[in-house]
């Protein structure tokens, strides 16, 4: 199968059949075998009911149903593991996304690209609660992680199967997939996107997910900063411990030879600090094992792309597109 469209729905219902419609239209244009995904998170509105009315009518159209409100993260997920196609795109499922947008993602993917990145640069969103704010998380995620995406939120995105399938996600995890990505050396595209103001229903998102994200930006930053060479971040990790220990030892040994007696609250702290940065080397140390005798892919170095509106030149091209062109 050529494509999957993978769509998130919570308390959609208003939303569910001009969605459908839109993206029927969108894809019956183009000569590919394609299956629109729908993953139900766990409404308690008639979402579901309105999804299994579609299903009897199109065989193109699955629909998958989440017991409990897990977010959106775990919908995504749910929707990737159960997709067949080679593509794989995500979109919102409040109409905000536009599927005529679609095609334009997949040319990307065919011109060489691992993941394609929707950037919504006419946002249709009040500007204090929620562009303000995505603006500087943007700014903030582009810093920590070192991968300059304009638009992380956008759900619309594009990737090959084989790249996303392998990359684990959890909690908020779906907006930090290009970074997460270019540890193994996906190559990203940005393009510009439609976007709407919202038809029916009231967003999901509020500030509340702020929390959740930082977290996230930290384990990412982490992961990304130790992906090549875990020993050395340990190791700087360990650095402040070490210098700490070494001088409150230094200075209970001085005490002793000075008074005779241990300061034992002061050398004790010396010691526990000792042992933190011991723990630290350790780690790094198994983690450089870990990373040195996995898999061929972990220790594939982060030769990252990410390119604005624009042509991919030939050595961006990846060996799929190389051998459709010889074709």
């Amino acid at each position: 199968m050529d494509l999957s469209i993978i769509v998130p729905l919570y308390n959609e219902e208003e939303s569910v059949v001009p969605l459908y419609r839109a993206v029927v239209a969108a894809l019956d244009t183009l000569a590919l075998d394609y299956e629109l995904i729908f993953v139900d998170d766990g409404s308690t509105d008639g979402t579901a009911a309105q999804a299994r009315q579609l299903v009897e009518r199109d065989d193109r159209l699955r629909l998958l149903i989440l017991r409990t409100n897990f977010g959106q993260t775990a919908a995504t997920v749910a929707g990737i593991d159960h997709a067949q196609g080679d593509v794989l795109v995500t979109m919102d499922g409040d109409l905000q996304n536009d599927p005529k947008d679609i095609p334009l993602l997949i040319e990307q993917i065919r011109a060489g690209y691992d993941i394609v990145v929707g950037w919504r640069h006419k946002r249709q969103d009040p500007l204090i609660s929620r562009r303000i704010p995505s603006r500087l998380a943007n700014w903030l995620i582009g810093v920590v992680t070192g991968v300059p995406i304009r638009d992380n939120g956008c759900s619309l995105k594009a990737y090959r199967a084989e790249v996303i399938q392998r990359i684990p996600l959890y909690s908020e995890m779906h907006r930090f997939i290009p970074a997460i990505a270019s540890i193994g050396g996906a190559r990203i595209k940005e393009v510009r996107v439609r976007h709407h103001a919202r038809q029916f229903g009231r967003s999901k998102y509020g500030l509340s997910r702020i929390y959740k994200v930082l977290l996230d930006l930290l384990a990412i930053r982490t992961l990304i900063a130790s992906a090549q060479r875990p020993m050395a971040w340990f190791g700087l990790l360990a650095a402040p411990a070490v210098l700490l220990s070494l001088s409150i030892m230094a200075y209970s040994l001085y005490v002793v030879g000075t008074t005779g007696a241990m300061p034992l609250p002061v050398a004790g702290t010396g010691v526990l600090f000792g042992v933190l940065a011991t723990s630290l080397l350790m780690k790094g140390a198994l983690a450089e094992m870990i990373l040195r005798t996995g898999s061929p892919e972990i220790r594939r170095l982060p030769l990252l792309t990410v390119e604005r509106d624009g042509t991919a030149t030939s050595a961006d091209f990846t060996r799929d597109a190389e051998r459709k062109k010889d074709e």
